[in-house]
């Protein structure tokens, strides 16, 4: 299977570092050549200059990237993929559900799109130990499971084209509202004197525990020490998205609210690049 790749950020990278690893024949491209040029130095795989001529390349195109407005650039137009030749196209990013629908209304005759977007951080992408929400059939996945399965430890198939944007955005939703939880509960333990540390040992064996906040500890504990992972930016993206999608069907998100109002005020204040750790750093430093 002759695999394209399109989107090599902090997610992307790794995602496609894993596809090469498992034995695919591999094509790049990414908005910023010289980085593609550089992953296709260190992996041995080929690099395209347009995603049209990724897509002619390819039988299957992986996109990873960062939200509709993205997506859409690379998909559509004289030189995107829908100009290729690629029968198969898995977008793996956060995406809007309008989004997907208009791509597969675009794609071209005999080409599919499946949302297939990913849970898990950094540390798991480069451990191939993603979750994959895919929006489509256990039948429609099972010839692109090597593909999954060199990326993920888990696919979920949500039976039809949109689904799995729609769980990826509820998933968020939790998390970032974990994310807020945390930084109200640990700002509320250092108010009364108790050390970051053992505040955070506390919540951690407590029933409250999720397994993000042990994998992201040593970015609550300490931000600027370690690698942006996912930025403030686009978890104000996210719940934007969700926000929209739960005034489409009716349904009520209070704390969804509460949490976006939250984040777009850290981004007003500065916080948009920092890692959504810092709504800690937010909270202490907007706490009176």
């Amino acid at each position: 299977m002759k695999v394209g790749f399109a989107g090599l950020g902090r997610m992307g990278i790794h995602m496609a570092r894993n596809l090469v690893r498992a034995g695919h024949v591999m094509t790049v491209w990414n908005r910023t050549s010289d980085k593609a040029e550089a992953f296709g130095r260190d992996c041995g795989c080929a690099v395209a200059a347009t995603p049209r001529s990724l897509s002619a390349a390819s039988d299957v195109v992986v996109t990873m990237l960062a939200d509709d407005a993205s997506s859409e650039a690379v998909h559509l137009g004289p030189d995107g993929l829908f100009a290729g030749t690629a029968r198969t196209l898995i977008e793996m990013g956060t995406m809007s559900p309008d989004h997907i629908r208009t791509l597969a209304a675009a794609a071209p005759t005999g080409a599919t799109v499946i949302d297939a977007p990913v849970s898990g951080a950094t540390q798991a992408a480069e451990a191939a130990e993603l979750m994959i929400m895919a929006g489509c059939t256990e039948t429609i996945a099972a010839p692109l499971m090597p593909l999954f399965d060199a990326m993920g430890r888990q696919v979920i198939c949500l039976g039809r084209p949109g689904a799995g944007s729609v769980m990826k955005l509820a998933v968020n939703s939790l998390i970032h509202g974990l994310n807020q939880t945390l930084a109200e509960a640990m700002t509320l333990a250092e108010a009364a004197g108790i050390a970051p540390e053992a505040a955070f040992d506390a919540i951690e064996a407590s029933a409250a525990a999720a397994p993000m906040l042990k994998y992201r500890r040593p970015l609550y504990l300490d931000e600027a020490a370690h690698d942006v992972t996912f930025t403030v930016s686009l978890a104000r993206k996210d719940m934007e998205v969700t926000a929209a999608l739960a005034r489409s069907l009716g349904t009520r998100m209070p704390q969804g609210l509460a949490t976006l109002q939250t984040l777009q005020a850290a981004e007003a204040a500065g916080f948009a690049p920092r890692d959504m750790a810092a709504m800690l750093a937010y909270m202490r430093e907007t706490k009176t």
